[in-house]
């Protein structure tokens, strides 16, 4: 049957017969560009990929087939990094409430350790902002937001009631009892922000050199050899 024939049957023009089929020239050049603008805006994704090509590079090119293109060479927007906040973020940070006087700002904190016998410990250690003096130093098993108002009472006793009292957010220091009692007495909580230690920064370095002279370089068998040298250190 002739070609002329087989057209008329099938209703088709004689030149669609002798076309080749080939791919589209410019596929390769696209996808350059889209992997170039890629690597050079990072956070786009491939809808402003495509506005950039069509007006910024005179491409004719819809967001379907950049997405085809964009898919098939594998990209992605990178996760978003969390910004880190200022260190002075926090009304109760060491940055924005500096001491200015003894008793004007007590910073205090726990430091954990472990006797010979690989039993937890803990310490809670209590200090003048402005003095930089170590007012206290509680070893106990166990400490918590009892033992840090009893603490705290004794201390108010001996050295009068500081303005700010300067924590992180553990559970022992946000406990009602203890924040309902520090404002009963007269003195103001002071919390940093959550995952923040730097800004509790001089009871930070108060006990990282507890640590590094003291902990770190004798072994306590007993919790009474810990208190024993813990106020000569």
């Amino acid at each position: 049957m002739s070609e002329r024939r087989v057209c008329l049957v099938l209703g088709q023009h004689r030149s669609t017969q002798r076309r080749i089929p080939r791919g589209r020239d410019d596929e390769q050049q696209l996808t350059e560009d889209i992997v170039a603008l890629a690597r050079r805006y990072g956070r786009y994704g491939y809808r402003k990929i495509a506005e950039l090509l069509r007006s910024q590079m005179g491409w004719v090119v819809n967001d379907k087939r950049v997405e085809r293109i964009w898919r098939q060479e594998g990209l992605k927007v990178p996760a978003k990094q969390p910004k880190k906040g200022r260190l002075w973020l926090a009304d109760g940070s060491c940055i924005r409430l500096r001491a200015e006087r003894p008793n004007h700002v007590w910073p205090y904190d726990f430091v954990e350790d472990r006797t010979h016998d690989g039993r937890k410990y803990r310490m809670l250690n209590v200090i003048d902002e402005f003095t930089h003096e170590a007012l206290a130093i509680r070893i106990d098993r166990k400490l918590n937001s009892t033992d840090v108002i009893d603490v705290l009472s004794d201390l108010f006793i001996l050295r009068g009631v500081p303005e700010h009292i300067r924590s992180d957010n553990g559970p022992e220091f946000i406990a009602t009892a203890v924040q309902d009692w520090i404002t009963a007495v007269g003195a103001k909580t002071a919390y940093i922000a959550p995952g923040s230690p730097w800004e509790n920064g001089y009871i930070e370095s108060f006990n990282a050199r507890l640590r590094d002279e003291l902990l770190d370089g004798e072994i306590f068998y007993t919790l009474k050899e810990a208190r024993i040298s813990s106020p000569y250190w």
